[in-house]
This record gives structure tokens, sequence and C-alpha cells, in this order.
């Protein structure tokens, strides 16, 4: 057992209702138990107590022992001077502050099913703790709870775009190129495309805009990879030719091309064919953020970000190598991609700078519309029985292993807190 443990029977009122003494053998009626603090100092705020019968506000500290007082040295912290009842298993030192008030002791009593229970899910070896219950959960729980936990994702997501909108001195339209070359890159590439992004600015692209070709020589060019073939190409030498004479107009110096990762890649997904298809998006676009805001339906977000790489690409993968005739184009579960990982956080993102909860809800329905994520924790949570139909509930559930069930937050979960309380399961 933890105090964490503790903390939760305090906080969901799960200790025993009959009438309680303080270790001193003071009555002690709890009215409120106050609120949760997550930072330091006291473990609750603003609770109240009557202490025979003489109605008392302030904080409250949880301990397994009441000596922890010492050992945590709450005894020279003025944070704590306004503690009104320490809350403990067991009672093995009396704590007196430095006004030689002496805090009154409350050892919890609660029903053991709640720590046996508990421990059943901290001891638990497999994929999650609750794998073997989640499915007697009520379903209405698990909706609720996943709708929470999509909410949590989407505004760690928005946090994280919000940094790199500051960097961008708050310019919606260059954070949302930065974001998507990032998600062009998928998770292999995706610092490196990163880095291209920021290595040349959107207004350098925009002058270009009507020449993919010379969007070709400056993406290629300052991603490092003209530089990294040396073979009789034709359309290699144009776009090295080009782009000397671009970098020179703009100052451009290139990153490192061995930054970028081809291992275990598939040819479509080979950086050659995903700058070709990015290239054609900055070129056959404008104004994409302003459209993506006036988006009416999902079908509208996925035709913006339709893009076919050039003709030279329908015959290659890489420079100077040719193969079977195929058109690079991006391909539906790309684009789901690019509207999970970045249309919808920076469409939410927006939302909550303008205060616009109609646009935070078309962002939720958007991944509504959507199929879900395919991948190996997806299926995982397919095996406990939870349905995963649209990319709402796999970013939900995303977000709930890799922020509760891969830290054993069991007592901070929906899940975890009815498993342990046994309320709203079915256990037939």
């Amino acid at each position: 057992m933890n105090e964490d443990f503790l903390q939760f029977i305090w906080k969901q009122n799960l200790f025993s209702k009959s009438k309680q003494f303080s270790t001193k053998g003071n009555e002690i009626e709890i009215i409120d138990v106050g609120r949760q603090n997550f930072d330091s100092g006291p473990d609750f705020f603003d609770a109240r107590i009557k202490l025979d019968n003489v109605l008392w506000a302030g904080n409250v500290e949880i301990h397994l022992k009441s000596s922890s007082w010492y050992q945590h040295g709450h005894d020279s912290d003025s944070a704590y001077d306004n503690v009104i009842l320490h809350v403990v298993l067991e009672d093995d030192a009396s704590v007196v502050l430095n006004n030689d008030r002496e805090i009154p002791c409350l050892q919890l009593q609660f029903t053991p099913d709640l720590l046996n229970n508990y421990q059943m899910l901290m001891s638990s070896q497999r994929w999650i703790p609750c794998f073997d219950e989640l499915k007697n959960v009520e379903k209405f729980f698990v909706n609720n709870w996943l709708d929470r936990m999509l909410i949590e994702r989407l505004e760690r997501k928005a946090l994280e775009i919000e940094k790199i909108l500051i960097q961008n001195k708050n310019s919606w339209e260059d954070t949302l190129y930065q974001v998507l070359a990032r998600y062009f890159g998928m998770r292999v590439n995706a610092d490196p495309f990163q880095q291209l992004a920021r290595s040349i600015p959107l207004k350098f692209l925009a002058k270009q805009k009507n020449s993919l070709f010379q969007l070709e020589a400056m993406l290629f060019g300052q991603s490092g990879l003209l530089a990294k073939y040396d073979c009789d190409d034709d359309y290699l030498l144009k776009l090295k030719n080009e782009y000397r004479f671009l970098a020179q107009k703009f100052q451009l110096e290139p990153i490192a091309s061995s930054r970028w990762k081809w291992l275990r890649l598939r040819p479509p997904n080979f950086p050659t064919v995903r700058i070709a298809q990015f290239a054609s998006l900055v070129h056959q676009s404008e104004s994409l953020f302003s459209k993506f805001i006036k988006a009416k339906s999902i079908t509208d977000v996925s035709n913006l970000l339709k893009c076919e790489a050039s003709a030279y690409w329908t015959t290659h993968y890489q420079f100077g190598e040719e193969s079977i005739e195929k058109k690079k184009n991006m391909g539906k579960t790309g684009i789901d991609a690019l509207i999970i990982n970045c249309v919808v956080p920076l469409l939410f993102l927006y939302g909550t700078h303008h205060d616009l909860q109609k646009l935070k809800d078309k962002a939720c329905d958007f991944l509504s519309q959507l199929p879900s994520e395919k991948n190996a924790i997806i299926n995982k949570w397919k095996d406990c029985g939870v349905e995963v139909m649209t990319a709402y509930q796999s970013q939900a559930l995303l977000q709930l292993k890799t922020t509760y069930c891969d830290h054993a937050s069991c007592l901070q979960c929906e899940f975890g807190n009815r498993i342990i309380r046994n309320v709203n399961v079915d256990c037939s």
C-alpha cells in the first residue's frame, strides 16, 4: 500500500461512515474532504470537519504513518501550519505544530475489498493492469472516460503545436506548414522533415509556388539529398542547377543528408517520394489554414490534402533509378494520418485561442468520421474487448495507454477507479 491509495480512499469518501473518533478520543465528523492538491503542500485544501461539534476549515495531510510528518520535514514548513486533520493508517507519533497545537489524528478505516482490488491491479502482469476486468465495466462509463481521454490528448498536442506557433510569431500558416512537414515524414523521418521546413521559410516557397519544379529544387536542395546523389540523371542535374541559383538568391544552407533514414522503409515512403509529394501540396495550396478553418466536412479537409508527386516520380523512387510506372499520390491512409495528427490539433488549438467551442467540437467530429488507426496498441485494446471503430476512439485509447496504463495510474483512471470500488461493474 502507498499514500496514493489512502488519498484515493479519502477523496472518494470510501472510508467508514460510522461514528469516528480521533486517536485522542475526540469525535470527528467529516463534512467535506476538500480538494486534492497535486503540487507541494498539504494533500487536500479547504476541507471542513467537526471536532467535538466545533466546525474547522483548513487542510488535510495524509500519511501511512503519523511519524512521516517529521520524516518529510513538515514540522519546519509553514505551508502545513493550517492542517486541521492528520489522516493515517497507523498512528505512531503525535504531531505538534510550532504554536503547540496538536493536530487531531484520524486512523482511516475502510473495507479490505478496496485494498484487495487495488493490489490485484498493481500486481497484474498483463498488458494493462485491468486487462481481465475491463470487459466488465459498463460501456457507458467506458465511453465517458474515452471522451475525457480524447480531450486530454488534443490539449497535449495543441500545447506542443502552440510552442511552434510562438516561435513563428503567431503565424498560423507558417505553423501549419511546419507541422504538416513533420507528419509528412511519418515517425521515421519526422525530425529531418521538420528541420527541412524550418530551414526554408514558407514565404520563400510562396515566391516560387507557381513553379512545381522550383519548389522541388528548393526542397530537395535544402534536404541535402541533391548532393547525396551523383549520377547522370537529367532531372537531377536540372534540380541541382536550379537549387544553386535559388540558394544564392535566398541565402540558403541545406541540412545534412545523413539525417534522413531509409532502412526498412517501403519505397513509397522514401524521403525522396515524400518530399516530392510535399512540394506538390505547397504548389497547389494557398491560404491552406484558412481553408481548413472554413471546411464543412471531412471530405473537404481530405480534398485539400490530396497531392501527387511530379511526373518524374511516376517512374522513380530515387534519383537515377527507374522503376515500374506508378503514380506517387498521397493515399487515404496518409491523408487520414495528417488530419489526425496535424489538422485536428491545429483546429482545436485555434478554437481554444479564439474561444470557438464550435470549432473544437468540429475537430472532434472530424475524428469520429475517420477510421481507427491500425497499430499494435489498438489491436491490444481490441483484445481487451474495447470497441475501436473510429480515430476518435483510437486517439483516446492511445492517450489512456501512454498516460495512465503505462504508469499504472489506476487510481486516477475511471476504469481502475470503478474496478477498485466494484461499482457499475458487471460481475455476472
